[in-house]
């Protein structure tokens, strides 16, 4: 665990139900299976894996939006595990989420200002219209939304000014963790790097704790503090950004990372290329869920679910390749 977490994530468990008909076996996905992480205060913590891992499962886990099947949630040292909306309620102003496709997640017959205005005029009705009005401009024109805009509708702006506004919407009430599920994967790489900029701008100017969700490790290695990398329900690697991309433990962790470019073009990192699909999450393979693929696969890896252990450079990895090197 960190020193001051501001999000501790114990053992978090969810599986969803597939098998249909009264006499039909019954059948899980395990999206998020046994995952434990924390974040620290003031940071950035990213989740990175293929589509269908569970990332985003885990975000709405983290936000309340679907109830854990078992697990701790502690937010500022406050368990909110299987807590009623009521409660998730109260901590839902310092706790604010992003959502990946800014043409979605915001109501077309709604002003921009009224979207904004939304969730003060839910968490502090006794505010008054002049402090709402306030505080709405302010934070839409830190988000680089100027207040001539106020008065128009999603649909006359573009992707980026979208999520700009999506951003201003989380940001109004103050939060101290946003959590963002994929903010820049729907938009063209050019707005992608103004979106991330703005990110860390505000994450400086407002002390923002950051749980960031994508599947591209660009993006990742520009935003993120720390880095979790998951496969198939399972955290399988936790590291510092620059460790993790100068020195990858686990072999998934090593594949993933082989197929970015280097930023030294003096340096070719050896492409590792995986074999096979990833495996169907309603039925895993037994022991390591990535021994099918992995090219270091050994015996015990089909067996025995590896456990994950710290190195002596910090990184948390679950791998026996590891676990028989200390034995």
């Amino acid at each position: 665990m960190t020193s001051n977490p501001v999000l501790e994530i114990k053992h978090i468990k969810k599986y969803f139900k597939i098998s249909k008909g009264w006499f039909a076996e019954k059948k899980y996905v395990k999206a998020v299976d046994d995952v434990s992480f924390s974040i620290e205060k003031g940071r950035t913590a990213s989740i990175v894996g293929e589509s269908g891992c569970g990332k985003s499962t885990l975000a709405r886990l983290v936000n309340g939006l679907i109830e854990a099947d078992s697990g701790e949630i502690v937010f500022k040292g406050n368990d909110l595990t299987h807590k009623n909306e009521a409660v998730w309620r109260t901590f839902r102003q310092p706790m604010q989420m992003i959502f990946q496709d800014p043409y979605a997640s915001l109501s077309p017959q709604m002003k921009i200002k009224d979207l904004v205005a939304e969730p003060l005029l839910i968490h502090y009705p006794k505010m008054s219209k002049a402090e709402i009005e306030k505080i709405v401009k302010e934070t839409l024109d830190i988000c680089g939304i100027g207040s001539q805009h106020l008065s128009k509708y999603p649909h006359q702006f573009s992707g980026g000014q979208r999520q700009r506004i999506g951003i201003a919407r989380a940001l109004v009430l103050r939060p101290e963790l946003v959590i963002l599920d994929e903010p820049v994967s729907a938009l063209d790489v050019s707005v992608q790097a103004q979106i991330l900029n703005l990110l860390k701008d505000l994450q400086e100017k407002f002390d923002l704790t950051y749980l960031f969700i994508s599947h591209d490790l660009s993006v990742i290695d520009h935003i993120s503090d720390d880095v979790a990398v998951m496969y198939l329900g399972n955290i399988v690697e936790i590291s510092s950004r620059d460790t993790l991309f100068e020195s990858p433990k686990h072999p998934y962790t090593q594949a993933l990372l082989s197929s970015v470019p280097d930023k030294d073009p003096k340096l070719k990192r050896e492409r590792i290329i995986l074999k096979g699909e990833i495996p169907n999450a309603a039925n895993p393979p037994s022991g390591c869920k990535f021994h099918t693929r992995c090219p270091f696969a050994m015996n015990v890896c089909k067996e025995v679910a590896p456990v994950m252990q710290t190195l002596d450079n910090g990184t948390q990895v679950a791998c026996h390749l590891y676990q028989e090197n200390q034995s």
